[in-house]
């Protein structure tokens, strides 16, 4: 039997134990369940001793869809009210920079990360991305996993308490754009492979999962290829990805596991104290709301504060276009950041 099929086989109890993962993790409601619970539970079995593996073609066939999901976000409407709003966003990419610079100092001096996974781990953006990123780019990725889930999980319990408490009440509400056809899902599959095996040979980092979003973003920007991915097929992607990350949690003991979860709670609220801070000043720029500025700004995954904002009725079409704002410019900065962590490291 060759490692393919040896993988393959492996494959299949990994997915199930994901599977179940997300499931347990959806009806506790823990957020990002597809993408978090199958992490957990894959990690779980693999430090349990299961074999547990994702082959090659089926991780890059994730990198491809999770791509296209994150370009889905950039639609017309997004990028009208980004437009509007210049100056929030320069303080947003402000705020992006100084996070990143202060966490990252703090992971490698105060909890002896390396420069790649310090960087990663430090980023305050899209979780599937960051993790994405980090299984392609050979980062000690338990570390990352949990650095950055924890931000996910805090910030989704955090900022709808604050909002509660503001007792702030929004009206906004962003259009559903419905499910691509699947003659365009095709086109852009196709074209989002070609970018990446460009982006491959060009040596850009994780090539599969940036050629996926410029692809996906420009179709979308354009009102070219409007809609989103079937959910099932996102859920399935989230799972896979979800499942990759379990299977490269080893290593890491107990003490290890301790550091890493201080390193996420302490990078969290560092994370959160700059982008209140920024969102406290571009409050008074705008005039806006600084619970509107606080979902915009809110170091999170594009998902989760784009649905408090819609729950909340606070304006979610400023918000997910300061999101995706974040996501365009770390997926513009993060090679540049790479190849220097690469020379440094």
């Amino acid at each position: 039997m060759t490692a393919i099929d040896t993988q393959w086989r492996e494959a299949l109890p990994t997915l199930a134990i994901g599977a179940a993962g997300a499931a347990l993790f959806w009806l506790v409601g823990f957020p990002a369940a597809p993408l978090t619970g199958p992490a957990a539970a894959v990690s779980a079995a693999t430090l349990l001793g299961l074999r547990t593996a994702i082959p090659p073609l089926l991780r890059d066939g994730v990198f491809l869809l999770l791509g296209m999901q994150i370009g889905s976000s950039v639609t017309p409407e997004v990028i009208a009210t980004a437009l509007a709003w210049p100056l929030s966003l320069a303080v947003l990419s402000v705020t992006v920079i100084v996070v990143m610079g202060i966490v990252m100092t703090m992971l490698q001096r105060g909890f002896g990360f390396d420069r790649m996974t310090a960087m990663l781990a430090a980023t305050p953006g899209h979780l599937s991305f960051v993790l994405g990123l980090s299984a392609d780019m050979g980062a000690d990725v338990p570390r990352v996993a949990l650095v950055q889930s924890l931000r996910v999980l805090m910030l989704t319990l955090l900022v709808p308490m604050l909002i509660a408490l503001w007792g702030v009440e929004g009206t906004g509400r962003l259009a559903d754009r419905g499910i691509t056809p699947a003659h365009l899902l095709a086109v852009v599959f196709l074209l989002s492979l070609g970018a990446g095996l460009l982006f491959r040979r060009l040596g850009v980092p994780a090539p599969l999962l940036l050629g996926a979003m410029a692809v996906s973003g420009i179709g979308h920007g354009a009102d070219l290829t409007p809609g989103t991915l079937p959910g099932w097929l996102v859920v399935l992607a989230f799972v896979s990805m979800g499942s990759l990350i379990g299977t490269r949690f080893r290593g890491l003991d107990r003490r290890g596991l301790a550091r890493a979860t201080a390193a996420g709670i302490l990078a969290t609220l560092i994370a959160c104290a700059v982008a209140a801070t920024g969102a406290w000043l571009a409050a008074g720029l705008v005039g806006l709301p600084p619970a509107v500025l606080l979902l915009a700004f809110a170091p999170g995954g594009v998902e989760v504060m784009a649905a408090i904002a819609v729950q909340t009725g606070l304006e979610p079409a400023f918000v997910a276009a300061h999101h995706v704002f974040r996501l365009v410019l770390l997926g513009v900065l993060m090679p540049v950041f790479v190849a220097r962590a690469r020379r440094r490291g």
